[in-house]
């Protein structure tokens, strides 16, 4: 499979292993994969990540969260930019995602971060992926 969307990779291997009631899943790390673990992590998404060596360069294991009957915390992910077609905003652009529900992953000239702190620190950027 070519990587031609890590970030699409990423969001699927989790969706992939929620699917299939997998209590952790291994990504391939890059440093904004690292980002959009530790972001699911503040936002409660995931129960928590670590980076670690593998065989071929480092690994994102990702510690997926259920409810206490093993839904699903995340019922919901989405690429939204792609590298076909990016989707930038400004900061009185950045999506609310379910009525304020959900969080927007952006990627901003500060760094990575929710579309709440995009909004409220008034810069725009990339939007990454909604996870709901």
């Amino acid at each position: 499979m070519s990587m031609t969307d890590p970030v699409a990779d990423f969001l699927t291997r989790i969706r992939n292993g929620l699917t299939a009631d997998f209590d952790d899943v291994e990504i391939p790390a890059s440093r904004l994969k690292i980002e959009l673990a530790r972001i699911l992590r503040e936002q409660g998404y995931i129960e928590d990540y670590e980076v670690g060596p593998s065989r071929v360069g480092d690994v994102i294991r990702v510690r997926l969260k259920y409810t206490e009957d093993r839904r699903s915390v995340i019922t919901g992910l989405e690429r939204v930019s792609r590298p076909g077609r990016r989707t930038y905003v400004n900061s009185r652009e950045v999506p609310k995602v379910l009525g304020g529900m959900g969080t927007a992953i952006v990627s901003t000239s500060r760094g990575v971060m929710t579309g709440h702190d995009a909004r409220r620190t008034g810069v725009g950027g990339e939007v990454v992926a909604y996870v709901w």
